[in-house]
């Protein structure tokens, strides 16, 4: 089974300062614009500008399942309660519903209409069956797995982004002139109960949002070259993260470690950043992506990272750790493959795991107990900048 961290182990600077590629994924005909672990961190989804989602278990390393979407197209891709279920929005010029999609079976399991422009924050309750959306049509609006109307509509200028709190009670919108609106999600038609202003020195276009797993910080990314840490009780700026490179507007995912303890960010030059969450140090730099890292996730389990531009890239740490003695973590130089699309790095850790097994010839499986999540996305032709993602292009299959 899965070794959590809480109380097993704690990340170190030394841990993601050896951090490495593990696994390499090259199934993808192009960019990767949203990647979702499942809670348990067994599994991770991905969705690509080529209609395309894919499927991997963390814990083997291998690609499990591809799920072809060509008619309305694939973006903002969110696990749901169960692992074999997903939310995610559309990626067309013509619809915008969103849409409740078995993994199991690739079929609909209900469409969510009402937003008339393109959705661009999707956020699930990590409690139950709710979940956000914000689109470019000024609106917020709040559903239920259940029910196919919407269940609650807030109106907002400008490009908006959306995020629950760990307990599923609260949650936050970052909207336009750099304004964080808190809000109960009991009491949510009486207004926020909080508004929060984000000091800088001209209005931002948010692109993410996330609370960290304590409750006590909300990370901001930003369609520049900053990302901003706010405590969530005070609306206090604690810290700018800068130094990675967003020339061109580009939307790349900032995420929290499970401790909160470290904050890391993709970049336009194909590495990923990683900061202390509190001093704002920069603790390591991460290479060896060709494009543009959009999207980045720590496993919600595990050391384990998962990161895409084109490809999708498993990072575990290169050194041993004291987890427990399954938990090894080996150096490997041979470029053995699952399949002719995913292949372990030459030079690079492999992830050593009880779990293998000889019939999938997955020869790169990761030790749950020693990795790290982390998500890449877009390739060296193809980036999401704020310009482009007005109107999406991809399709997707309504079956």
């Amino acid at each position: 089974g899965l070794k959590l961290l809480a109380g097993r182990m704690s990340i170190t600077d030394s841990i993601v300062q050896g951090m490495a590629m593990g696994r390499v994924f090259k199934e993808n005909a192009a960019r990767v614009n949203s990647l979702d672990f499942y809670h348990t961190g067994e599994w991770v989804v991905t969705a690509s500008d080529n209609e395309t989602v894919n499927v991997y278990k963390t814990t083997e390393a291998r690609l499990t399942r591809t799920i072809l979407s060509k008619k309305y197209g694939v973006d903002l891709i969110r696990f749901t309660h169960q692992q074999n279920n997903v939310i995610c929005a559309s990626k067309n010029h013509w619809d915008e519903s969103l849409r409740y999609l078995s993994l199991h079976d690739n079929s609909y399991l209900r469409y969510f209409k009402g937003h008339r422009d393109k959705v661009v924050s999707l956020a699930m309750s990590p409690v139950d069956d709710s979940f956000i959306s914000a689109s470019l049509d000024n609106t917020i609006r709040l559903w239920d797995l259940r029910v196919n109307a919407c269940q609650g509509l807030l109106r907002r200028t400008g490009r908006s982004c959306v995020s629950f709190d760990a307990q599923g009670v609260i949650f936050a919108c970052a909207t336009a002139n750099n304004t964080i609106k808190m809000y109960d999600l009991r009491s949510y038609d009486q207004g926020p109960f909080a508004t929060y202003h984000v000091g800088y020195q001209h209005n931002l276009i948010w692109t993410g949002m996330k609370f960290s797993n304590d409750g006590k910080y909300i990370l901001l990314a930003s369609a520049e070259s900053a990302i901003f840490l706010i405590d969530s009780f005070t609306g206090d700026k604690k810290q700018t993260y800068s130094g990675h490179v967003n020339a061109n507007e580009s939307v790349l995912e900032a995420s929290f470690s499970p401790d909160a303890q470290y904050v890391l960010s993709g970049s336009e030059d194909g590495t990923i950043h990683v900061w202390d969450t509190q001093s704002g140090d920069k603790k390591a730099v991460w290479g060896g992506h060709v494009g543009v890292v959009g999207v980045v996730q720590w496993n919600p389990k595990s050391l384990m990272c998962a990161s895409a531009d084109q490809n999708v890239v498993f990072w575990t740490p290169t050194t041993p750790t004291t987890a427990s003695a399954s938990a090894a973590v080996t150096r490997s130089s041979t470029t053995g493959s699952a399949n002719s699309n995913s292949s372990n790095v030459p030079g690079t850790n492999t992830m050593a795991t009880t779990a293998v097994s000889s019939g999938g010839g997955t020869s790169g499986a990761v030790n749950p107990s020693t990795t790290f999540p982390a998500t890449t996305s877009a390739s060296n032709n193809s980036s999401n900048h704020i310009s482009s993602q007005l109107r999406g292009t991809s399709n997707m299959d309504e079956d």
